[in-house]
């Protein structure tokens, strides 16, 4: 069931549109304000976010400013403005839809349908038959689900994010373990490679999809 939070300082409005996503089978909640709508993207993690352009404590661009440095919830923005630069502004900013009030609730159930169609289909990455689902953090191979480590899944994810382009094992190190904190030695990324190369080649002897570049790293290689 997708969550849907909405931030709108209307409270008429507000309870509306929960009433019509919690009756469309969504699981909806809300917010009046920019600060509890951020208390509620931390905690509760929505897949869509509609929020309006007018908030007591700031602007609907202010919170998506804020929100697109960290993550890319869909988002779709109400506004009761009418001009073309406040529509252009918004699409700058990351904003991924826009509607002027008063609206047509079929047409925003049409396009919230869109939007998370689209997340869905931005959630799913795939290559040479194996299929990384970041939803549910699961890894299928040829239609078979393929057991992997919580740092095994983030390396093959990482990989197949930038297939087709050596990553250094620098840069492996910082955006897999470097984040986290964790102390490591020089060779977590080439044991943890083989690890993978183990679970994901057909031939880990003689790997057809993570190659290793000798003297820069590693690479996720897209086979036609």
């Amino acid at each position: 069931m997708n969550k849907i939070l909405v931030i709108e300082d209307d409270s008429d409005l507000l309870e509306g549109l929960l009433f019509m996503l919690e009756t469309e089978g969504y699981r909806a909640f809300g917010a009046g304000t920019i600060k509890r709508g951020m208390e509620l993207i931390k905690e509760r993690d929505p897949d869509l976010i509609l929020l309006d352009c007018n908030l007591p404590d700031g602007s609907g661009y202010e919170l998506c400013g804020r929100v697109r440095e960290f993550s890319q919830i869909p988002m779709l923005m109400l506004t009761a403005r009418e001009t073309e630069m406040d529509e252009i502004k918004a699409l700058e900013l990351g904003v991924d839809d826009f509607m002027r009030k008063p609206f047509s609730l079929s047409v925003l159930r049409a396009r919230l349908r869109n939007l998370l169609k689209r997340r869905e289909k931005q959630n799913k990455v795939s290559s040479n038959g194996v299929v990384v689902d970041k939803d549910s953090c699961k890894v299928h191979k040829g239609g078979k689900e393929v057991s992997l480590s919580a740092m095994e899944y983030k390396l093959l994810t990482y990989l197949l994010e930038n297939r087709g382009q050596v990553l250094a094992k620098e840069q492996i190190l910082e955006r897999i373990w470097d984040s986290e904190g964790r102390f490591v030695d020089d060779n977590t990324v080439s044991v943890n490679i083989r690890r993978l190369r183990m679970k994901i080649e057909d031939d880990p002897d003689h790997p057809a999809y993570i190659k290793t570049v000798h003297g820069l790293g590693y690479l996720w290689r897209e086979i036609p």
